[in-house]
């Protein structure tokens, strides 16, 4: 349910609906509009009617949310949700480039690869310092180490940096060095996790779990902003299928339908999607031509020598040569790419 206050609404009349539902056993949260004000009844609503806030000074209309997922769909708000990360925009008419190795292996070797990443025109860093393997004889991650290598590569080349966080109790060690929480496709429905980072500060993104449907995602992200982030970015990265020419089979159609249901930004990994370092540009060059608002492209200095997802990593020299030819696929359908 939400109340979608009067454009004149005052703060006090506001906070008088807001101290309602709290009357009420339920929570409130604010979707600020440009004119108006959406104040949304977070809860076991089933029981409450809107005549209980339509009668309220201030309030303009009640609605029922007939979706099951309520904050992140277009019916609580219509605009879409774009955030800063430092000097980047999230969101907005800008599709985000991120690039980086799959896991922090040294200071030089990630050094290398930001340094790559930023010449290439990508926009933030990525690279795993926890690393969930399905096999527990695989490289595993620096562990905070690879934390404290990626802050301070961070702070010397002046890009943004994203890394997986796996537990609860790690999201704020994370969030110390770290400027987008990532949540891989096996802990998407991992509800601890979910909470704690919606309690966080940090931005976060959440990608699809690997046999996930689109409704079990976007309830897994309601859960962040049930919490109180509403700086989430869905990431469609592939799910399991009976093919096995690709690691996963990318659902590139994903895009406009969750750009359909929810505000919040949607973002491919070809990486992860394909498998296959040759099959990224191409399918990078449709998630641009589909509406993507971002990509998470893995690249490696040197893939051979890789201590994971070596297969599907571009080295710097293709990810240079395919920005550019994403910049003209964005161009086609009224996007930019910096």
């Amino acid at each position: 349910m939400v109340v979608v206050m009067q454009p004149q609404a005052t703060e006090e009349q506001k906070e008088h609906v807001r101290e309602t539902i709290h009357t009420l056993d339920c929570k409130s949260r604010d979707i600020q509009g440009d004119a108006i004000t959406i104040i949304c009844v977070i809860g076991n609503t089933l029981a409450l009617t809107p005549e209980q806030f339509e009668i309220l000074p201030g309030v303009d209309q009640v609605q029922r949310i007939q979706k099951p997922f309520k904050l992140v769909s277009r019916e609580v708000q219509p605009h879409k949700t774009s955030f800063k990360v430092g000097d980047v925009t999230i969101g907005g008419n800008e599709i985000t480039i991120i690039s980086g190795p799959c896991s922090v292996e040294s200071r030089e070797q990630f050094r290398t690869a930001a340094l790559a990443v930023k010449a290439s025109g990508a926009r933030i860093v990525r690279g795993g310092a926890f690393k969930p393997r399905t096999s527990p004889y695989s490289f595993q991650g620096l562990g905070e180490e690879g934390l404290k290598i990626m802050a301070e590569i961070s702070e010397e080349i002046g890009l943004p940096t994203i890394s997986e966080v796996m537990e609860p109790e790690m999201v704020p060690m994370v969030s110390e060095y770290i400027d987008i929480l990532q949540i891989g496709a096996r802990n998407m429905q991992n509800y601890p996790l979910l909470n704690a980072i919606g309690h966080s500060h940090r931005p976060a993104m959440l990608k699809r779990g690997l046999s996930a449907t689109i409704e079990e995602m976007l309830l897994a992200a309601e859960y962040i902003l049930a919490g109180g982030n509403h700086n989430v970015i869905l990431c469609e990265r592939g799910i399991r299928t009976f093919e096995t020419w690709t690691r996963n089979t990318l659902d590139i159609s994903a895009v406009p339908v969750l750009q359909k249901v929810t505000h919040l930004p949607v973002f491919i990994d070809p990486s992860h999607g394909t498998g296959y370092a040759d099959y990224v540009a191409p399918v990078s060059r449709a998630a641009v031509a589909v509406g993507a608002d971002g990509l998470m492209i893995e690249m490696h200095p040197t893939p051979e020598r890789a201590l994971s997802d070596g297969e599907q990593s571009l080295t710097p020299e293709a990810l240079s040569a395919l920005i550019p030819e994403l910049r003209r696929v964005a161009q086609a359908v009224n996007r930019v790419i910096v």
